[in-house]
């Protein structure tokens, strides 16, 4: 009994009487001190507000740089000089590189006027990696390149790389002399069209039937949402195909003296031609290398030594991503309208 007792007075008191709701969460006792914070903790605490600030500022800063890539000046030009030499005589080499179009166009006349306002310049050579494009497009490079000549009085090169086929003949032929790559392929002199007629896709797969009204029988020729009948055919071969077609073979009749009207009548059936076969023809004047292209256009200036240089931009978003890319990004009306349109092309095309 005595053993009993002693336990039970062992054991610990009541516990104080607690708030409604309130939980104990600690053995009965006096209370605890406030704990003062580490100094620690609020260094860190310093430390992790100052991080977060720095982030949205390197953030903001991102931003800043990459609006001003896309949007940033585009006209200022550097030079890179890819052969040395006499820095007071020197050749410019103006790229035209895939697709040519009305980027392409601007691009390159801003290269040339760049070129004609340097005393230093004392011939360009025109370097041309192209299937050929648009009708305006290479139109105005070839345009810009006789009134180059013809306004300093200075010899230009076109030097053939790879392909110089349709428009990148067409521009060629502008210059003074054309130097071939041994691989290069050019010619397909003529005009090529095309659109897709879309009325089966529209009318017996997807139910839609399109609703044309206009003024005229011609006015929507062509039509996508019809197969076009032989005297829409007709009609477009004689108001768009047949006038682009003389213009082009005029061009190289003019460019190259050593063709007559009838050999460039016989060469423009849209046949493409090897290096040895365009000399066979006269469609070029040499078969050479890089270093052949440099070495006619200082015999053509009276040069030696010349310092040779290529024209580049800086970099931009804007310009990688390309006029067409950005349009396709902004699908409006207008870029629709443009995707869906027919274009005359002065383009060698493999479907």
């Amino acid at each position: 009994m005595d053993f009993e007792h002693n336990n039970k007075s062992n054991e610990p008191g009541p516990l104080p009487p607690q708030q409604p709701g309130e939980y104990l969460s600690r053995p009965y006792g006096p209370p605890e001190p406030p704990k003062k914070k580490s100094g620690w903790k609020i260094f860190w605490g310093i430390s992790l507000g100052l991080s977060v600030l720095g982030n949205i500022v390197f953030f903001l800063m991102i931003v800043g740089l990459l609006a001003f890539l896309v949007t940033g000046q585009t006209d200022i030009m550097t030079e890179k000089v890819v052969v040395t030499g006499d820095s007071s005589k020197k050749i410019a080499v103006i790229k035209i590189n895939g697709i040519i179009d009305s980027t392409t166009a601007k691009d390159i006349i801003e290269q040339l006027q760049h070129a004609w306002q340097d005393n230093r310049v004392k011939a360009v050579i025109l370097s041309v990696d192209s299937p050929g494009g648009t009708i305006s497009g290479s139109d105005r490079i070839y345009n810009e390149i006789i009134n180059y000549r013809d306004m300093t009085g200075k010899p230009v090169i076109a030097f053939m790389r790879n392909l110089a086929a349709s428009g990148g003949y067409y521009v060629s032929v502008a210059s003074d002399e054309i130097v071939a790559e041994p691989t290069v392929i050019t010619g397909s002199i003529g005009v090529i069209m095309g659109y897709l007629v879309v009325e089966e896709l529209l009318e017996d797969k997807l139910g839609i039937q399109p609703v044309i009204i206009k003024s005229g029988e011609k006015k929507d020729w062509p039509n996508s949402f019809q197969k076009p009948s032989e005297e829409q055919l007709a009609y477009l071969d004689k108001k768009v195909i047949q006038p682009a077609f003389e213009r082009f073979t005029q061009i190289v009749a003019d460019g190259r003296s050593e063709l007559s009207m009838d050999d460039v009548m016989r060469l423009s059936d849209g046949s493409i031609y090897s290096a040895d076969e365009a000399l066979n023809e006269k469609m070029i004047d040499e078969i050479g290398y890089f270093e052949d292209a440099v070495s006619a256009a200082e015999e053509l200036a009276g040069i030696k030594n010349a310092q040779v240089v290529e024209y580049k931009r800086p970099f931009s978003l804007g310009s990688l991503l390309g006029a067409e890319a950005r349009s396709i990004f902004k699908l409006d009306r207008k870029t629709l309208y443009e995707l869906a349109t027919p274009e005359v092309m002065y383009l060698w095309s493999v479907h």
